[in-house]
């Protein structure tokens, strides 16, 4: 039983890296423009536009806002083309009339990539977390950047961050761990 576990987590890990797994965008709480509501279908577009990207992964973190007909992008990507990637998506929605593109590229380092796939393992081997990895949308994304670890993304219980921060801050080499998760059932 041990050497199945050991043999999903590698094959988890060799899916990170070869094939970039499709993450949720995280969607911020949108700005009311005028006393009116957003425009909930450019929500939903927007969202569903920064999802199917093809190298959007456990990495990276994406989120918006949406104000009237305008877009703000914000967050953090490994690849550069991801930034520019999410912005050209969003700007052919329908309805889209701005696009404001805040999303940061982080800067290449080995010593973090090194960091990325050690806390990957460190989170999504662990029992309490694994059901996180199981899905093609992983809930907890890992943004690092020059030995600094960000956690990012949704869990289901108080129990389930404490874990992951716990796993996070036990990877050699970090500097230090914002546990930015939210907890979905409150539990």
């Amino acid at each position: 039983m041990r050497i199945s576990k050991w043999a999903l987590v590698l094959a988890t890990l060799f899916l990170v890296v070869l094939c970039p797994l499709v993450a949720p965008a995280q969607q911020q709480a949108p700005a009311v423009r005028g006393g009116a509501q957003p425009n909930a279908a450019i929500m939903r577009e927007v969202r569903h536009e920064l999802v199917m990207l093809p190298w959007y992964s456990v990495f990276d973190n994406l989120g918006y806002s949406v104000n009237g007909y305008r877009v703000t992008l914000v967050g953090q990507v490994v690849r550069p083309s991801l930034k520019s990637d999410a912005e050209a998506a969003v700007k052919n929605i329908e309805g889209v009339e701005s696009v404001d593109n805040q999303i940061e590229v982080l800067p290449p380092s080995p010593n973090d990539d090194q960091i990325r796939r050690a806390e990957f393992r460190a989170i999504y081997s662990q029992p309490s977390l694994q059901r996180y990895a199981e899905g093609a949308v992983p809930p907890i994304h890992i943004v690092v950047e020059n030995g600094h670890v960000s956690l990012e993304g949704a869990v289901s219980t108080e129990a389930d961050k404490d874990v992951a921060n716990i796993q996070a801050n036990g990877v050699p080499g970090v500097f230090s761990v914002t546990n930015n998760l939210v907890v979905t059932n409150g539990k």
